[in-house]
Order: structure tokens, then C-alpha cells, then sequence
């Protein structure tokens, strides 16, 4: 589920003991004597000063932390980092990174309309995140801004921030992707509006179909106009089958120590699905992207790593089905619309034709675009300008389902739920 983005690591020994510090020193005040403030958590290692965290944090997601400008060559905008908080899939709150890109030009009355990306996989170190790089961060930017669009774009939970990244944990990362686009609105330059849509690819994909789920109920404030769920995962257990033999095996090791990371031993333990070398491999998801990943476990195969079937595990079942797409039961009042390649070799195309069965039969308003011979990243550039022009539509309250019909290929096959 790869797209091109960059990632993070866990609190480190000397962010620790800074803290240790802090609370002993709070303890040992005397009577009447001022708490002395938190340390900051260092940033990891071989990242900027600005991925430090202040303490102590806001518990309030959406808030924004705190912001740097970023000079980017050739942006149409301008563009910067920022952190944020959010909340884990567990309720907790939680600090990320990501970026904010502002179009050149006058707002309109009520703010430029926001759009929020969600990054495919690309690791689950800090070394990933996409704010690192932030030329890269979203694909297309200029396009987006170009518009008159503000573009958000989360790095996720632990990607450049403390803990492992909660990877395929679906309303982590929509949280992350949602409460962003609160924080622009109290960045003054960006003159962020309330309305927003959701664009997002592979993981990310994952990610703006979850943030279609939940994004009414939870952030009320903001006006969700549609969501683009690029070659979104679903059907698991099938990707599982699919993954076990492909060169993107890996995933699994990255879904296993991602949900555990999420949602904990008790709910998702670890030694009931992986063997001792794949236990002894969930230490290298924080060590580097999904290139050192892929190359990690190269020659291993999965049977060396797994144990047994997540499927078979009831507890990891369990999880895995509240993290599949294809359970949702109510459908969004915002469109949706389907994008993927059609030689995809990450995501099997039946997948999402599943998918879209089953949420058009709960009444979700929902297009599906398949662009013939492209593969899973691939889809990315020949669709940009179509879903642009749905994107459009959606901020200037074009009716549902949009009549328009996809340019970037001939022969893209269009999927409409029955009226």
C-alpha cells in the first residue's frame, strides 16, 4: 500500500529521564513552592528541533501546537510545518506532526476551502515522516493550490512523533487527517475555512474512508463535502491471502506491530499471530521505511514470521474487522468517490468492487473509477485532474451523484450505485 511519502520512532531514553527529572523535581518542591515547568521531550534522533515536544501538551484535538514556515522551491504557496494534537483509536490524546500549504492569493468570504491528505504507506519510523520532506509531502500540490484550495497533510500518530505508528488503525489516522484541518483554521496566514474534503491513497485510502465514517459525529464544527478514497484496503482477509506470497509482504509485520501499537497486548497480542523471529522483526519497524523493510525481509518467508492465520485468532479478528471498511453499517451523508489502477499490484481490484457493492447497498452515494493498466501508484497522476474537477464540485454544491464522467483514460470503467 505504498505511496511516496517518508516516518518515526519511540520516546527516547534521554526524553525519558528528562521527565523522571521534571516530576522529582516537582516532588521535592517544598511548601509552597512553584512547580518547575516540563522538559521537553527531545526530538528523535536526526530530526529537526522543531519534532521536540513541548510539556505539557493541550489535551484538546485539533489544537495547534505550534508552527514553522518552510521554504519550498516552486510551491505555489507557502507552506508550513506544524504540530498539532489529536486523539488515539483508544480516546487518548495524542501529538503529530504534518504540514499546512496556503494558495497565493485573497481568501474568499468564509476562508479558502480546505482539502486534507492522507499518505499512503511508506514506513513506520520517524525518519518517514512526510513533513520531513515537505516538497514531497502531497502529491499534486500544486494543482490542489492552484485551485485556491489550502492543503493539509498529516504525517499520522508516531511518525515524527513519540510511540510506533498505529499503522491500518483507521480512526487513528482519520482523527489525525480531520483534526488537522482544525488546526489550519487557527493558523491566522492559512485562512482556513470549515468545509473540507477528504483525499487519500493506498493507507491513506484507509484512512479518508474512516474519516467518511466518523467525520460528522466527530468534529460536528467542520463540514465534511466528500471524500476520494484512493485504492482504499478492505476485504483483509482476503489481502491477507493476497499479501502472504507478494514482495509486499512485509505489510503484515507493519499491520501486526501497528495494531498492537494501537490498541494494546490484551486486545492485539503480538505472540499469537507472529513466531519468535517475527516478534524478534517488530523491533525493525522503528528503525527505518518501507525500503529497509522490504529489504530486512527480502528473504524470509512469511511462514517464518507468522504463526498463524489473524483470522483464525479471535482477538485479532476482532480488530481486524473494526479496521475493514467492508463492516461499516450507516452510511455518510458526503459522496464518495473510488479511484484506483486497474493492474493495481498492491490492493486486488475485486477488492474495492466489493467494497463498493456493499456500501451501496447501506445507500452510501458513491463513484468508483477504475483507470485501465495502471498500477497502484500509478493511478495517482492520469487521475488527478478528474477527481480535481469532483473535488470542485463538491465546494460549489454540485448535486449528488456528480453527472461528470472521468477524462484522464479512455475506457476507465465508472461505477454508480443504483438510483
Amino acid at each position: 500500500m505504498t505511496n511516496r511519502m517518508p516516518k518515526r520512532r519511540a520516546v527516547t531514553v534521554g526524553g525519558a529521564l528528562a521527565l523522571v527529572a521534571a516530576l522529582v523535581g516537582v516532588i521535592g518542591a517544598g511548601p509552597g513552592a512553584a512547580a518547575p515547568k516540563s522538559a521537553a521531550i527531545p526530538a528523535p534522533k536526526g530530526l529537526p528541533a522543531f519534532y521536540s515536544v513541548p510539556q505539557p501538551l493541550p489535551t484538546v484535538a485539533g489544537k495547534l501546537v505550534k508552527s514553522q514556515k518552510i521554504a519550498v522551491t516552486g510551491l505555489d504557496g507557502t507552506l508550513y510545518r506544524v504540530m498539532y494534537m489529536s486523539e488515539s483509536v483508544t480516546n487518548h490524546p495524542v501529538v503529530v506532526t504534518g504540514v499546512i500549504a496556503v494558495p497565493n492569493g485573497t481568501p474568499p468570504a468564509g476562508g479558502f476551502p480546505v482539502v486534507t491528505w492522507g499518505h499512503g504507506t511508506n514506513g513506520m519510523a520517524d525518519i518517514c515522516a512526510p513533513s520531513l520532506a515537505p516538497d514531497s509531502a502531497v502529491p499534486e500540490a500544486n494543482a490542489l493550490l492552484d485551485q485556491g484550495w489550502v492543503v493539509t497533510a498529516s504525517d499520522y500518530q508516531g511518525e515524527g512523533t513519540p510511540g510506533l505508528m498505529p499503522y491500518l488503525a483507521g480512526v487513528s489516522a482519520a482523527r489525525n487527517t480531520i483534526d488537522i484541518v482544525r488546526a489550519a483554521r487557527q493558523l491566522p496566514a492559512a485562512h482556513a475555512s470549515n468545509r473540507y474534503v477528504v483525499w487519500g491513497h493506498s493507507e491513506g485510502g484507509q484512512t479518508a474512508m474512516f474519516a467518511l465514517h466518523i467525520g460528522a459525529a466527530y468534529a460536528p464544527a467542520l463540514k465534511l463535502q466528500g471524500v476520494v478514497a484512493g485504492a482504499p484496503p478492505s476485504q483483509f482477509s482476503l489481502i491477507y491471502k493476497f499479501l502472504k506470497s507478494s514482495p509486499y509482504r512485509y505489510y503484515l509485520l507493519m499491520a501486526a506491530g501497528g495494531l498492537n501499537a494501537a490498541y494494546g497486548n490484551k486486545a492485539a497480542p503480538l505472540d499469537e499471530v507472529l513466531t519468535p523471529l517475527g516478534l524478534k522483526y517488530v523491533a525493525d519497524l522503528d528503525k527505518g521505511c518501507s525500503g529497509y523493510l522490504a529489504q530486512q525481509l527480502d528473504n524470509i518467508p512469511t511462514t517464518n514470521l507468522v504463526k498463524a492465520d489473524p483470522f483464525t485468532v479471535p482477538a485479532w479478528k476482532k480488530v481486524l474487522q473494526a479496521n475493514d471498511p467492508q463492516n461499516f453499517t450507516t452510511a455518510s451523508a458526503a459522496p464518495l468517490l473510488m479511484i484506483q489502477g486497474g493492474s493495481d499490484e498492491q490492493i486486488p481490484v475485486v477488492s474495492t468492487q466489493i467494497l463498493a457493492t456493499h456500501l451501496c447497498n447501506i445507500d452510501q452515494d458513491l463513484e468508483r473509477w477504475i483507470y485501465p493498466g495502471q498500477s497502484h501508484a500509478g493511478v495517482i497522476g492520469p487521475s488527478t485532474d478528474d477527481m480535481i474537477h469532483w473535488i470542485a464540485d463538491r465546494f460549489a454544491g454540485v448535486a449528488n451523484p456528480d453527472q461528470y464522467m472521468p477524462t484522464g483514460l479512455s475506457d476507465i470503467a465508472v461505477t454508480v450505485c443504483p438510483s
